[in-house]
């Protein structure tokens, strides 16, 4: 059996939130619970009870509290959370009001500042009241194009304290995908900076929003914070207004926080969009904060002690995670930047500066930096670092002991899977588990996820679809503009019968972790056998030479054929030893099923905004379709890459 890469402490267990959590169980229910497994299965098994008691444990903050908890309905996505509750978003996140660091916002160029929790307060309360008399109204859309910096946090706080619902595109988008994301949702106000910071360059933010927000009849006003310039030019843009303008500063009044439903909507997602126009996806107050509490305290353990930070742009959902650490009373650390601007280790050096307790990056993010060979823990203290967290992409055994070795040896190393879809984790981290090599920790607790082979049973040590059997508080509640919730419907629950299918090729392993293989409609099929591309990837770019992959399947003389893309490293062509030199490490560690037929050098590999790699983009191109939406992609211009290959026709 494979040895853990790291193992809690007796000490660490008990003093952390989860194992109170689970002596609080055991009074209040009368039981003897001693294991996370037997936590899991409790909550899944008496959902009713398990929530409540999170709602208590969490103190969150309420008008009105629900003797229901949960109305049962079928589909269960017409389920609904706690009918008869009443409570704000904001008025969670911003119940500290003292002289501890809520905000340390941070840039490629060095610049920083901070906000303590009463500054934040203020400078909410002096925006909401400025909304206020404007006439925003609970369920207005207000949208921001806007870079990583506190400015962002406060706007939203400000919107969604009177009822709005916030959406965000962050200035990585160009014209036409913020276009397909606003000009959908019909927000009042968009907020934008004057522009933001990437690789070393300054992105202009205001002419991208003013071609946007001339095609959007909704669109009342434009307001500008200043962050490149301290006064920027607007003379230009329609409708536009300065920050200071619109929210002169003044003694801020008290913020009349506005008590909604808990299924009210709080924010809008978008899916990648990489297979047409992206979903909006409405999730809830209640469910959204609830859950995210849950996971950042009872799977995480984040505490007022903690400075928690992760490398995230506002149009990735793990900036609306990350903030929701402000309900614990964390430290916030924000970044807006490339990772690896203005040099390589600007992260670690950001961790050790700031003492960051809990860092999240991406799969994608790490598997770089071992190529790059570099080894924090040589050049850094991180003595506070105890979490480490890592999503976007499946992260491979080789990482996992990547971290070990040259990151820090005492951490919890914490892969962490869900998405946009559910605002939250399917699954995560666990303080009183160990980390194996290759395997996301648990299962999330009040989250009933399986994996279902082909005929919809349940298996454990086999591979199929990751799907949740039963009712969550952060299910989506609908898309936007669709009543009916037909494509909500077509999304998640055409597979399997009243059963959420979220998309993910998975195996439940031994220890009770979760493996990601890749996403379903990635996987791929050469002889009747299906695997999962991650499976491929794990073993090709543990060479020295390949820098990246991306698979797809090939429809082939009545079969599939599996082709295999490279991108080396510079002045690096594939000749046929290393060709051969692949093939023989997928061959070794894998099975011959795996083994591509071609193995194919290209320049560039393309991705999504949030970095992940896109295989239905690559294959469609490959076999001469239409790429529905490649603003959707940060580098579109590769998939010219991938079109008439001699070699595949």
């Amino acid at each position: 059996m494979t040895d853990p890469l790291w193992q809690p402490s007796a000490e660490q267990m008990r003093n952390c939130q989860l194992w109170q959590f689970m002596h609080q169980i055991n009074t209040h229910h009368h039981h003897h619970l001693s294991s996370y497994g037997e936590v899991h299965r409790w909550s899944v098994k008496h959902p009713e009870l398990f929530w409540q008691l999170v709602w208590n444990f969490s103190e969150i903050i309420a008008s009105a509290d629900s003797d229901h908890i949960l109305q049962r309905e079928r589909p269960f996505y017409k389920s609904r959370w706690f009918p008869e509750a009443r409570l704000n978003f904001a008025e969670n996140l911003l119940r500290y009001r003292d002289e501890h660091t809520a905000i340390v916002s941070w840039n490629e160029e060095g610049k920083h500042s901070s906000l303590t929790y009463a500054e934040l307060f203020a400078q909410v309360a002096v925006l909401a009241d400025a909304l206020k008399a404007y006439g925003i109204e609970p369920g207005d859309r207000i949208a921001g194009y806007m870079p990583n910096i506190a400015e962002t946090v406060i706007v939203m706080l400000a919107a969604t304290s009177l009822g709005a619902v916030w959406s965000a595109c962050s200035p990585d988008f160009g014209i036409q995908g913020t276009l397909d994301r606003f000009g959908q949702i019909q927000p009042r106000l968009i907020f934008t900076a004057d522009g933001s910071y990437y690789n070393g360059q300054q992105t202009d933010c205001l002419h991208t929003i003013n071609s946007v927000a001339q095609e959007i009849d909704s669109v009342e006003k434009i307001i500008v914070i200043p962050y490149l310039h301290k006064k920027p030019d607007i003379k230009h843009i329609n409708k536009a207004l300065l920050f200071s303008e619109f929210a002169p500063d003044r003694q801020p009044a008290a913020i009349d926080f506005l008590q909604q439903r808990f299924n009210d909507p709080l924010y809008i997602l978008y899916s990648s969009g990489t297979t047409g126009v992206p979903k909006c996806i409405v999730h809830s107050v209640g469910g959204t904060l609830i859950q995210h509490i849950k996971e950042h305290r009872l799977h995480l353990n984040l505490n007022r002690e903690d400075s928690f930070f992760y490398y995230t742009t506002c149009g990735w959902m793990m900036w609306n995670w990350l903030v929701s650490g402000l309900a614990s009373g964390a430290k916030l650390v924000l970044y807006d930047g490339a990772p690896f601007a203005p040099d390589v280790e600007v992260l670690w050096k950001l961790a050790d500066s700031e003492e960051i307790s809990m860092m999240g990056v991406s799969a994608k993010y790490l598997s770089a930096m071992e190529k790059t060979g570099l080894s924090p823990m040589n050049d850094y203290s991180l003595t506070r670092l105890r979490v480490l967290l890592s999503t976007g992409s499946p992260l491979s055994h080789e990482s996992f002991e990547y971290v070990y070795q040259h990151i820090k040896t005492n951490l919890m190393l914490a892969s962490i899977s869900g998405g946009t879809d559910i605002i939250s984790c399917f699954a995560l981290g666990c303080p009183i588990r160990p980390v194996y090599p290759g395997e996301i920790q648990c299962r999330g607790l009040g989250m009933e996820v399986a994996v279902f082979n082909d005929h919809g049973q349940s298996v454990t040590g086999q591979k199929g679809e990751l799907v949740c059997t039963a009712p969550f508080p952060s299910m989506p509640i609908g898309f936007w503009d669709d009543p009916e919730q037909t494509r909500y419907h077509e999304t998640y629950f055409s597979r399997f019968t009243n059963v959420w299918a979220h998309g993910d090729y998975a195996e439940i392993t031994d220890h009770d972790g979760l493996i990601i293989y890749g996403r379903s409609d990635a996987v791929l099929n050469p002889g009747g056998v299906r695997i999962g591309t991650a499976e491929i990837y794990r073993q090709v770019e543990q060479l020295e030479e390949v820098m990246e992959s991306i698979c797809i399947g090939q429809p082939w003389n009545g079969d599939v054929r599996v082709i295999l893309f490279v991108r080396l490293q510079a002045d690096m062509t594939l000749d046929s030893a290393l060709v051969e030199k692949i093939k023989g490490m997928i061959l070794r560690h894998t099975s011959p099923h795996h083994v591509p037929d071609k193995v194919i050098q290209v320049a560039d590999i393309p991705h999504t905004l949030s970095g992940k790699i896109v295989e239905l983009a690559v294959k469609q191109v490959v076999m001469n379709e239409a790429v529905a939406n490649t603003d959707a992609l940060a580098n579109p211009e590769s998939l010219e890459l991938y079109r008439n290959l001699p070699a595949l026709q």
